[in-house]
């Protein structure tokens, strides 16, 4: 803790809910500049204050975090948090920016309210995304090189410009894979169906609503030479076979007629020169046959199959149980979150692919 730190949080308040001793002085623990760098995999400043950050980016070392940073041989991550004025100022830039060019890692900072009353952007970034970030600067870059396209969340067919047929995807198993690519060094290309998940920083995001939108967006990122495409998105098997311009009248005919949607991952797999394709089969029933009776038909190089009738599996929980079915075999996971799902599959891919 820096003496500036200790007048918002007391040494002994961290100490009691860390379970750890807390470091304050150069001088209470000598040589602590040099033993803590060296036993650390990983440094995070957390909050990063315009000072400290202007002390790294200067070679500064008058404290003991400044000398800790001096010291350190690892990757580092900062967490900038300060008033928008500060954040906004050419010097501040430059300092920070002479950080992150020198290989520093940046998370946030957020627009919102600040501690002085004011709205702008300097809040420090929230505890999941710095953990976001700490956990993909510890991965294995093992996908770096590939860039990697995942679509994700439920796809809407409009009866009308107010109604739609849609599914129950939440869109969190294309989200983990996002994420998980992105940790391990792929390039990746978020394509999103209608979800109320936030954004995974350090990824491009594409939002679409329909199915024909969702194929026109991953058929533009293969013409950019995407290697890997993760169809984890609940694409719509069919829409209306007319859909009105006006608000559909509640006493008119009820009945619906329907029509298929196009077929994303058959369109991509015919393509003269296509990626490694992986596929979801969500299934009602364990006919894991029909699973690998669709990655044949429709050319994919891997199908992801799931029971979404199991508890905690499916659509719109945390978890999920699957069957990953390659060329190769099959890979049974137990109930696990959908984080781990998604370092499950990228470990396949990883192992197919090498």
């Amino acid at each position: 803790m820096t003496d500036a730190a200790r007048h918002f949080v007391t040494p002994l308040s961290l100490q009691t809910a860390s379970q750890n001793t807390v470091y304050t002085s150069l001088f209470d623990h000598p040589l602590a500049h040099i033993r803590l760098p060296s036993e650390a995999d990983l440094m995070v400043v957390a909050p990063a204050t315009a000072n400290i950050i202007g002390k790294f980016a200067n070679g500064i070392a008058d404290d003991l975090l400044s000398t800790c940073f001096l010291a350190f041989r690892g990757t580092a991550v900062i967490a900038p948090s300060m008033n928008w004025r500060m954040y906004e100022n050419p010097y501040f830039r430059e300092n920070l920016s002479k950080l992150v060019s020198s290989g520093i890692i940046q998370v946030g900072p957020e627009k919102g309210d600040l501690a002085c009353g004011e709205k702008g952007k300097g809040r420090m970034a929230e505890v999941p995304e710095i953990l976001e970030t700490i956990k993909g600067a510890l991965s294995l870059k093992d996908l770096a090189g590939e860039k990697i396209v995942v679509t994700a969340g439920p796809t809407r067919e409009y009866l009308d410009p107010v109604r739609f047929i849609s599914n129950r995807s939440s869109g969190k198993m294309g989200f983990a894979l996002a994420r998980e690519a992105r940790d391990r060094g792929a390039g990746v290309v978020l394509i999103s169906g209608p979800s109320t998940l936030g954004r995974p920083s350090g990824v491009d995001f594409v939002g679409v609503e329909t199915a024909e939108e969702m194929l026109g967006a991953v058929e533009k990122e293969m013409d950019k030479g995407a290697s890997v495409l993760i169809m984890a998105a609940a694409v719509s098997d069919f829409g209306p076979a007319e859909t009105s311009s006006g608000k559909l009248e509640k006493g008119g005919g009820l009945a619906l007629k329907l029509r298929p949607t196009a077929d994303i991952v058959s369109t991509i797999a015919g393509r003269r020169k296509r990626p490694f394709i992986i596929g979801f089969a969500a299934e009602t029933g364990k006919n894991i046959n029909r699973a690998k009776k669709k990655m044949t038909d429709k050319g994919m190089d891997m199908v992801v199959f799931n029971d979404v009738t199991e508890p905690g599996a499916g659509f719109d929980v945390d978890t999920n149980r699957v069957v990953i079915i390659d060329g190769r075999g099959e890979t049974r996971c137990d109930l696990m979150s959908k984080e781990q799902v998604a370092e499950a599959v990228i470990d396949r891919l990883v192992e197919m692919k090498t």
